[in-house]
């Protein structure tokens, strides 16, 4: 059992407190006028009760030491620096929200608090310069505690997202063998999920930056005693496990912050770009993108405690391939619109540099060939870890760190000729896995050559090529269809302001005009379903559309629909069908079009 159950009650009372606490603030929050009014770089729609973050405090901080000076709590010297060092940060942030101070006087406050805590012993041990660990310290409690403040831009995120952290750091705290920190962080969780409750979409309160930059300051402040004072000093937990327990915070502030650079937008100025808002731009409601990032911070609390266990090349490569979907993930949500075109000229005006940057294509095939790069040696390692195991100072892994260098230059000019990086991601068809397959193979192929006349063959096995191929198409091909799979899970809500078409003609022509339709939402176009002259056609599906008719149901059908416009898929009808599809349309009063070189009215 991980805790008592006087250090349970502990948990269950500090939830209980920030319920009453919560209602208590935002009563007074409200008859003093403290609301947060909605704003154009702002998500909410309605004025929305502020101070929040006092419920949070004033439950974690009463909870503590009442239980704490009945002994519940163990003493922890680690444990009284984090409540006030927090603490302090609650009073910037409070006076911030009262008074509205300036940005570099809260950073003032941020770094004073970060002094507070290195100067009792909590830093991040990544070197062996003690002066080295102090700088790095300082930029990760400032970076986390601004990175939480700014994930605060939807219902419920900033405090969800920190209560799974809080949770997985519980845990951690287990694990290492610090059971005073693990109940300080169980009441801390606690505390964050009775806020949630009234934070959750529809928000009846947000927390405010007295919250934000408090729960912030806490969670890094933690992730320090969690590598600094536990029993684990091994590298890699060391390194990873506190970014890793706080990745989808520092994954959203470095996607905004790249973003922002790139189009020429201020960093510190607020708008509804994060991660989070791109998700409802593609069609998810605000709920469901909410807990699309509470599985992401799950994922990665999940990796963390991992890691913990796993040998380094294991821990790795696990690391290796989340940290790639959610790259991925990126970089299909950065082509997702957020503003208005004529705001994004704007942004863009005067600084030709930052166009260059977003327009020239060869941005984009640098990723691909840096990506590429990390999966060949995903794809060598662990086709050696399927035949040999973990990672070990055996012969058959020292041939692998010999060969690796050699299979990454083959495999890369390889693919380079053969054409991998010719074709956009978006438009992947079974021609290009085609083209991935030979690759792969003559790739393999010359890999196995190489290494026979350099090395002999020498200690070598052939079933670890068979597998690095196998495994090399996958994660390319993998990789590549990644974003139609996205269009796939993050499906695109019509917004109710397009055109209803009917698409004429269920054949390949049809499929293709589908597609587009779909892969080019500013054209406003919301397909409804097919017609075809082929009776066997008739109720069949076609990308989750079906064949609704023949021509004979044609006006049935579009007044069923409430079709605005069909478009023929087809460029070989003939001049006699099209007029009398076109009669047919007029006295509806729907749009014909048909496809030839482009789309044409009629």
């Amino acid at each position: 059992m991980l805790f008592t159950r006087v250090q349970i009650a502990a948990v269950v009372a500090s939830f209980l407190l920030a319920v009453v606490l919560t209602l208590l603030v935002r009563a007074f929050a409200q008859r003093q006028g403290m609301v947060a009014q909605p704003k154009i770089d702002r998500w909410h729609k309605k004025p929305t009760a502020m101070l929040g973050g006092v419920a949070i405090w004033a439950a974690v901080v009463i909870t503590y030491l009442v239980f704490s000076y009945l002994r519940i709590i163990p003493d922890s010297t680690y444990g009284r620096t984090i409540i006030n060092a927090s603490t302090f940060l609650f009073m910037v942030g409070l006076v911030d929200d009262v008074i509205h101070t300036k940005p570099y006087q809260k950073l003032i406050g941020q770094i004073m608090g970060a002094a507070f805590v290195i100067y009792y012993g909590l830093s991040l041990p990544w070197t062996r310069s003690v002066s080295v660990n102090m700088v790095i310290t300082i930029f990760w409690l400032i970076g986390i505690t601004n990175a939480i403040n700014l994930l605060d831009n939807m219902d419920g995120l900033a405090t969800g997202i920190a209560a799974i952290g809080a949770c997985f750091l519980t845990l951690s705290f287990v694990v290492s063998g610090q059971p005073a920190e693990a109940l300080m962080m169980a009441i801390f969780a606690a505390a964050l999920l009775g806020f949630l409750i009234f934070n959750s979409h529809p928000a009846s309160i947000f927390m405010g930056d007295c919250g934000s930059l408090f729960i912030g300051f806490f969670l890094a402040s933690a992730a320090l005693v969690n590598v600094s004072g536990g029993r684990s000093r091994s590298f890699l937990p060391v390194l990873v496990v506190p970014i890793l327990v706080l990745f989808i915070p520092i994954f959203d502030t470095t996607f905004v912050t790249i973003l922002r650079k790139v189009s020429g937008r201020s960093v510190s100025q607020g708008g509804r770009d994060h991660t989070s808002h791109r998700l409802v731009a593609l069609g998810m409601s605000e709920r469901r993108a909410v807990w699309m990032l509470y599985g992401f911070a799950g994922l990665s609390g999940i990796l963390a405690l991992l890691v913990r266990q796993m040998k380094l090349d294991m821990s790795l490569a696990a690391i290796a391939g989340f940290t790639i979907v959610l790259t991925l993930l990126g970089v299909y949500l950065a082509g997702v619109k957020v503003y208005d075109e004529s705001e994004a000229e704007l942004a863009l005006k005067g600084q030709p540099l930052h166009a260059f940057l977003v327009d020239v294509s060869y941005k984009r095939r640098i990723f691909e060939v840096l990506l590429d790069v990390v999966l060949i040696i995903l794809a060598y390692w662990s086709a050696y870890a399927v035949k040999f195991g973990a990672f070990s100072e055996s012969t058959a892994w020292n041939l692998f760190l010999r060969t690796l260098p050699v299979l990454v230059f083959i495999k890369m000019a390889t693919f380079l000729v053969f054409g991998v990086y010719r074709g956009i991601w978006r438009y992947t068809s079974v021609e290009d896995l085609i083209t991935f397959v030979k690759a792969v193979a003559v790739s393999s192929i010359l890999s196995m050559l190489v290494i026979l006349f350099a090395f002999r063959f020498q200690g070598y096995s052939r079933t670890v090529f068979v597998l690095d191929g196998l495994l090399m198409f996958m994660l390319l091909a993998g990789s590549r269809l990644a974003f139609r799979l996205f269009r796939k899970v993050l499906p695109v809500a019509h917004d109710g302001t397009g055109r209803r078409v009917l698409i004429y003609g269920a054949g390949d022509g049809g499929e293709l005009f589908l597609r587009e339709l779909r892969n080019n939402r500013e054209w406003k176009y919301s397909p409804v379903g097919f017609l075809d002259d082929d009776p066997a056609k008739a109720k069949k599906v076609i990308h989750g559309l079906k064949v609704l008719g023949g021509s004979n149901d044609l006006v049935a059908v579009c007044r069923a629909q409430r079709i605005d416009e069909v478009l023929i898929s087809s460029s070989q009808m003939s001049a006699q069908r099209v007029q009398e599809l076109l009669e047919s349309c007029r006295a509806e009063d729907i749009v014909l079009k048909q496809m030839r070189v482009h789309i044409e009215e009629l």
